[in-house]
């Protein structure tokens, strides 16, 4: 009579002991919303009775009954493999089930924006003006889990970890009692960036924990951090409901001019594979080592690499559309996937899911883009290296498209075809999911052209393939046993500490210092220093936000004050301290050169003064789209002007100032640039790519010894940069500065001189 019943819980304020005459091996709390059960020495299970959800009691323990139909499922049987447990549910799942599971939501963030990019509605109004919590559901948000049947949610920007993880709760107890009960998989974009005015203590908390982007982490040449990062950035990622990180992006760093190269872990092959390894294997390796409830799926992008832009141009755009292969070097940005990310040290063997890039991979099956591209995805991807885990397209790669340079649909090569066409199209290529999609309409379409085509049972069964690869991420993190969060533990574990002190470590280790004239470096504190300000020009980013222009301090001066003594002019200075960013030499294409009888295309310059590309090719090599009637893309000739020329003259107007005391050059590094326009100007130079002011203080204080490396070259000038090979690493003249050192790859600099180690010699 024991082995098998059904266990109620009563009342929502009610605390369950069950353990009873039969000696049941679980035991029931009421958490703060939901239930929590815990199997002796087995798995935790977390549900809400309002779901409509019960417990079932086998062999002692309890089971989930998410289906509700009285009867244990392989599917809700923890004992059970994920596979065994993901091909039982997919069998069972309708085609609206799996088409929902398919999708994956456009970018949601907590709460909704009242308008604009990400916003949504409350009970029919703005949430300024409905009175909800931060934390309830959208309308939008509450129609795609209910209506669309979507499980996979990108969130975005949200007010604090305490009101992510009570969405989370919210999210979960909503779906538990949808259908098969199957869980929401929150995901995210990179979000450990750091806050260069945000000051550091040992005992400080944050939001979140603070480290330098994987470029900075790449700098320090130690994959041991960037795996350390991944441990705890996976534990704060679940804390906040987050099971699936949309991330690393492990393109090589091979064109200098890409917008994304920040985003990169450098342009060495071999380096960049060992940081990939680390990444994956520090997010997905849960404590026990195994997958686990501090396990986050890693989304590895983008494959086949998307470094190699042709002239830097990104893929965001048409007139970014195709990655070349110059001198046919593919097999160096697979690399990064096939043996880093596919090759774990780790017990998880391989990277959960793959993201293609937006690029028509030129001369690389037909020409589409990637996640249309079947020879790429099924036959090398799947076949060639075997890869069996979840393949999830860019975002909105299925939209359409009505230019080449407006921010909307990303159709490179299907601009022509239906969305619902697309969606086939993608589905035939080898796709299991799509990114930015909420409505699974055009997937039942899709589903309906397969049937006509390969029949009924053919199509079935390629459904169910994605759905089992789908579930297996969703089982094996353990959210169909608990899915709920303790708001309490959320808010200890989120950026404790602990955490903010490794992010601020790496930090250190991240900063690269490219000169140090006459051991200028370190400065004793309390000199005066004298910190010009900067002026920031107006711009506008892709999704159409104004920054206005405007004249500040580039550093915290209350942060700064902590150190030396602030003085308003170069003659009480003892030295000044120049904060500026690397030049930002624009897109690679103008509207107005196309208005002027041109073609659009203009180069993308990596120095502050003007440019005129006269090395360029004279004909593009890949080029051609719905939108233009030519395919030639060169921009020999034409000339551009860099948006920050100021920051150049604030170098040498400080120089010219501050006569023959030194002057500190602090730059905020997101790709390569050409350092000859102010190095002469600075007695040292230090480079980042994303930290805390009081890092770079503590380095120029003499606090902390800097030790990081350049993970990639800095051109001398910008004839190598245009006659390099997107697709080739190392492959540019390196600028030699006036003390004779090279700003090469695994160049750096310490208070002894050039970093000679073993970091150098195992990568350079």
């Amino acid at each position: 009579m024991c082995q098998y019943k059904r266990i109620y819980a009563i009342g929502i304020s009610s605390i369950l002991l069950v353990l009873g005459s039969c000696g049941n091996n679980f035991t029931t709390e009421q958490k703060d919303g939901y239930v929590s059960v815990k199997n002796k020495g087995a798995t935790e299970l977390g549900y809400t009775p309002e779901s409509g959800v019960t417990l079932l009691t086998v062999d002692k323990y309890a089971f989930k009954d998410l289906n509700k139909n009285g009867g244990l499922d392989p599917y809700e049987d923890w004992r059970l493999s994920a596979d065994e447990r993901a091909k039982d549910l997919a069998s069972k799942m309708t085609l609206e089930d799996i088409s929902g599971l398919m999708l994956y939501s456009s970018h949601q963030s907590i709460p909704g924006a009242s308008h604009g990019f990400g916003s949504s509605n409350y009970g029919g109004k703005p949430f300024p003006e409905s009175g909800a919590m931060p934390s309830d559901l959208s309308d939008e948000q509450m129609k795609f889990l209910k209506e669309d049947h979507l499980r996979h949610v990108l969130i975005t920007k949200v007010e604090t970890p305490a009101i992510a993880a009570q969405w989370n709760n919210n999210a979960q107890a909503y779906v538990e009692g949808i259908g098969f009960g199957i869980p929401v998989n929150t995901s995210s974009d990179p979000r450990h960036g750091s806050d260069s005015y945000a000051e550091f203590n040992a005992g400080a908390g944050g939001a979140i924990s603070m480290w330098p982007g994987t470029l900075g982490i790449a700098a320090s040449f130690d994959p041991m951090l960037m795996r350390k990062f991944g441990e705890i950035a996976s534990k704060e990622y679940r804390a906040l409901g987050i099971a699936t990180a949309l991330s690393p992006q492990i393109d090589l760093g091979t064109e200098p001019r890409w917008s994304r190269f920040d985003g990169t872990m450098g342009e060495d092959p071999d380096m960049a594979t060992d940081m990939a390894r680390a990444y994956v294997d520090g997010f997905q390796s849960s404590k026990d080592g195994n997958w686990g409830t501090e396990s986050v799926n890693a989304m590895v992008k983008h494959w086949p690499g998307g470094g190699p832009e042709e002239g830097g141009r990104d893929a965001h755009f048409g007139y970014g559309a195709y990655a070349v292969y110059p001198r046919k070097n593919i097999k160096d940005h697979m690399q990064t996937f096939i043996e880093g990310a596919f090759k774990l040290d780790g017990p998880t063997q391989k990277a959960a899911a793959v993201m293609p890039y937006y690029t028509i991979s030129s001369g690389e099956g037909e020409k589409v883009g990637n996640g249309f591209n079947k020879y790429l995805i099924t036959d090398v991807l799947r076949g060639d290296y075997g890869y069996d885990g979840v393949l999830c397209t860019d975002w909105a790669i299925t939209r359409d498209v009505s230019s080449v340079d407006k921010f909307e649909g990303k159709s490179w090569g299907v601009e022509t075809i239906s969305v619902a066409e697309r969606h086939y199209k993608a589905i035939e290529a080898g796709m299991d999911q799509f990114g930015g999609n909420n409505a699974m309409g055009p997937i039942l379409e899709a589903y309906k052209m397969g049937v006509a085509e390969h029949g009924e049972t053919y199509m079935r069964q390629r459904f169910e393939a994605s759905a089992v690869r789908l579930l297996k991420n969703i089982f094996r993190i353990g959210l169909f046993e608990n899915p709920y969060l303790e708001i309490t533990e959320t808010e200890k574990t989120v950026g404790n500490p602990e955490f903010m002190t490794a992010g601020f470590e790496a930090q250190l280790r991240s900063v690269i210092m490219l000169k140090n004239q006459n051991k200028v470096l370190p400065i004793k504190t309390k000199k005066k220093v004298f910190i010009p300000k900067r002026y920031i020009a107006p711009s506008t980013n892709w999704w159409g936000v104004v920054t206005p222009e405007k004249t500040e301090s580039p550093f915290n001066n209350e942060v700064v004050a902590k150190y030396f003594e602030i003085v308003e002019s170069a003659d009480e200075a003892d030295f000044a301290m120049v904060g500026i960013n690397s030049p930002d030499g624009g897109v690679g294409y103008d509207k107005a050169d196309l208005d002027k009888g041109g073609n659009g295309y203009v180069p993308i310059s990596l120095q502050y003064s003007p440019y005129t590309a006269t090395h360029a090719r004279e004909t593009s090599l890949a080029g051609g789209s719905p939108f233009e009637d030519f395919t030639n893309r060169s921009y020999k000739g034409k000339s551009v002007k860099t948006n920050n020329t100021t920051d150049m003259a604030l170098v040498n107007d400080t120089k010219s100032k501050m006569g023959n005391k030194p002057v500190i050059v602090v730059v905020h590094v997101s790709k390569p640039m050409v350092f000859s326009e102010i190095e002469k100007s600075a007695s040292a130079i230090l480079i980042h790519m994303g930290v805390q002011d009081q890092a770079l203080l503590e380095i120029i204080s003499g606090n902390k010894e800097p030790s990081a490396l350049l993970p990639f070259q800095m051109p001398v000038d910008m004839k190598t940069v245009e006659t390099q090979f997107e697709d080739v690493p190392r492959d540019m003249e390196p600028y030699e500065d006036a003390d004779g050192n090279l700003y090469d790859f695994a160049f750096g600099l310490n208070w002894s001189g050039v970093i000679k180690d073993d970091r150098v010699d195992k990568y350079k």
